[in-house]
């Protein structure tokens, strides 16, 4: 694919005159939409205007390159715009921009795609290819120019800027004497060889779309690293990936590091290196300062925070092991988990509390509307629990291509009784499996790209995921129902193993199927009319997030900000009966943190039993403490064990700084 294909003569448009800034956006969205590129222009560029908010992409020396993935761009397109008299662009040097390009990439767009707009804005900073672009008098030369660099046979020695058949057999008479001239000049240049097999210099590069910038502040930095001799390798985050990934050796003998991001990258991986840290901007127009910098040897070192280090995962490094990338897989999935359970959870305690248990039942004599409403809207939301989790594992793994699968794996276990676990197996099975197709389709012609993405990859995803779902839901079923018959058979047991069981169980895997065995058991005792059994249940799982917060709270300086900020969040969210808060805390730490939280789930379910407590709600934590008897004695067995197991957690940490 060339850059030609993208670009076509109707989007372009030279002489052009804007007066402001968003002018030139919505003149270049026209172009965009001339040439037939998006679905909806609107959304497309929102998009544009929300990239620009993070930063702007007038880039300096009179370019910008405006771009956005969106859900509104029907294909990858480019539209260029040429305004000899310049308009204020707020780019980074504060000159007025005389030269546009405007990226449009789609959700998902295929690799082929982005390397070709990644090509585009490289070439771009060649301040000769610039400044023959802007003289050109006609969209055809102006496409003429961009074929003949992207064919190597752009030249400002010569006349018009592009080689004639003459002047291509010159170079190829001169060819051996220029190649013997660049042999001579690495030979006394530092460079990678047997003798001196690392890099001086290491960088990273990446924007927030991974589209433009990353790429442009590689080729200034790699051209840059050129002219002054130095050894550089760049790792570059864009759209499609990360590519020429930095790895262990090569981060252990770098001198110094240089990452020009706007974007999260791995940072654990440079903990005790040298490290110079800039916006991609800087990597496009101060290569060369930032170059001396880190050969100076006056860049500060870079020390990672605890948790960076217990949770990194360098998923682009050879050396990466498999337990950390399972990890890592997980914790997305449960993070996107997280506010459906949140924003689900609360509306559920919200209407038991405001308005009775039962108000949402039509033959109660409590039935409230409103409160049947907010029911079911906290219902939907907790539903997608299961199918959101799966489908952003799955993600994690392949991709966009295997978002789908992961969805419709996670919404059979849920539709089929497998809970969260099946969930979690069918996320992990969708995901490998688009990367299994991804390799078995890898020779089909690049071409084909597009029709993989959008097309091969979801249609045998999901019918491939759907028949694996199918064989193990049943399975997986049984086992939460042998799970919940178990349980029924300790109702009537001495209160000190049943709250042990059940504080076991509902601290184990914290709204996984364990967890929802318990929860179910005591659901369906509830409806016989068992409200002590539920109790236990409740008081056991509201106890692990405030666990997290007692320990934050008296051990600060164990847990770094993001955990001590999520502990905080955790007691809004134990009190409502959220279990899932503590999730992270488990991932990260499971060895002291699960038999941490066991331990005082357990110390709350049988004080709960002891006492007497009798929870008629099936879910709402706190806020359903007017229909709970003896609401104080349980309010004191939850706080007991959470400060049990709050302690424990805390004092198996080891301070940060050692």
């Amino acid at each position: 694919m060339q850059i030609t294909d993208l670009l076509k003569p109707q989007s372009i448009l030279l002489n052009a005159d804007p007066v402001t800034k968003a002018d030139a956006i919505y003149t270049l969205g026209e172009l965009m939409e001339k040439g037939g590129n998006l679905i909806d222009k609107g959304e497309y560029l929102t998009a544009v205007f929300a990239r620009e908010e993070s930063g702007s992409t007038g880039l300096g020396d009179g370019i910008a390159t405006p771009h956005a993935k969106s859900g509104g761009v029907k294909e990858a397109g480019l539209a260029a715009m040429v305004v000899p008299n310049g308009v204020d662009f707020e780019a980074l040097d504060g000159q007025l921009s005389r030269l546009f390009f405007m990226i449009a990439a789609p959700e998902g767009a295929a690799d082929t795609h982005v390397e070709v707009l990644s090509q585009l804005a490289t070439m771009v900073i060649d301040p000769d290819f610039k400044e023959a672009l802007i003289a050109a008098p006609t969209i055809e030369r102006f496409l003429e120019l961009i074929t003949a660099k992207e064919q190597g046979n752009f030249d400002p020695s010569v006349e018009g800027f592009i080689k004639t058949a003459e002047d291509q057999k010159v170079t190829g008479i001169t060819g051996a004497i220029e190649a013997k001239a660049t042999e001579a000049i690495e030979k006394v240049a530092p460079k990678i060889s047997v003798d001196n097999p690392h890099y001086d210099v290491l960088a990273v590069t990446g924007c927030p779309t991974g589209i433009a910038h990353t790429y442009m502040a590689a080729e200034s930095l790699e051209r840059k690293a050129k002219e002054m001799g130095i050894s550089l390798k760049v790792e570059k985050n864009g759209a499609s990936g990360v590519k020429d990934a930095l790895t262990a050796e090569e981060i252990a003998h770098a001198k110094c590091i240089i990452v020009a991001s706007d974007r999260q990258v791995e940072m654990a991986r440079f903990d005790g290196k040298p490290m110079i840290q800039t916006k991609v901007a800087n990597g496009i127009n101060k290569a060369e300062e930032l170059l001396r910098e880190a050969m100076a040897g006056t860049a500060p070192v870079y020390h990672a925070s605890q948790s960076d280090k217990n949770g990194a995962v360098a998923a682009f490094d050879a050396a990466d092991n498999f337990g950390r990338q399972i990890y890592k897989h997980l914790m997305n999935g449960v993070s996107h988990m997280l506010p459906f359970v949140v924003g689900g959870g609360v509306l559920i305690a919200i209407s038991f509390a405001v308005f009775g248990i039962y108000s949402f039942d039509p033959n109660h004599e409590t039935y409230n509307a409103f409160s049947a409403q907010l029911k079911e809207i906290g219902g939907l939301a907790m539903g997608l629990m299961t199918p959101v989790l799966a489908a952003y594992i799955a993600q994690s793994i392949g991709n966009r291509p295997a978002l789908v699968s992961g969805f419709v794996a996670g919404l059979m276990a849920s539709n089929g009784g497998a809970g969260f676990l099946g969930g979690i197996v069918g996320g992990f099975f969708a995901g490998y499996l688009v990367v299994l197709l991804e390799k078995l389709f890898k020779a089909l012609p690049k071409a084909l790209d597009g029709l993989k993405a959008i097309f091969l990859y979801p249609l045998l995803g999901v019918l491939i995921t759907g028949l694996f779902m199918s064989v193990i839901v049943s399975p997986m079923a049984d086992i939460n129902q042998s799970l919940m018959d178990f349980l029924k058979g300790f109702q009537d047991s001495n209160p000190i193993l049943l709250g042990l069981v059940i504080g076991c169980m509902c601290a184990f895997d914290m709204g996984g199927p364990v967890n929802k065995a318990a929860y179910v058991t005591g659901t369906v005792l509830l409806g016989e009319g068992n409200t002590a059994f539920m109790a236990g249940v409740s008081a056991a799982c509201i106890a692990p997030p405030l666990i997290t917060t007692v320990a934050v709270l008296l051990f600060k300086n164990r847990f770094d900000t993001n955990e001590r900020n999520a502990g905080l969040v955790n007691f809004i969210l134990g009190s409502t009966h959220i279990t899932e808060g503590a999730i992270p805390f488990v991932a990260k730490d499971p060895l002291r943190a699960m038999p941490s939280m066991m331990l005082g789930s357990s110390i709350a379910a049988i004080l709960t039993y002891l006492f007497g407590v009798q929870v008629p709600a099936p879910h709402g934590g706190f806020l359903v403490l007017p229909v709970v008897t003896h609401p104080f004695l349980w309010v004191l067995a939850i706080a007991i064990g959470s400060v049990v197991g709050g302690v424990v957690l805390g004092a198996t940490r080891k301070p940060l700084s050692e």
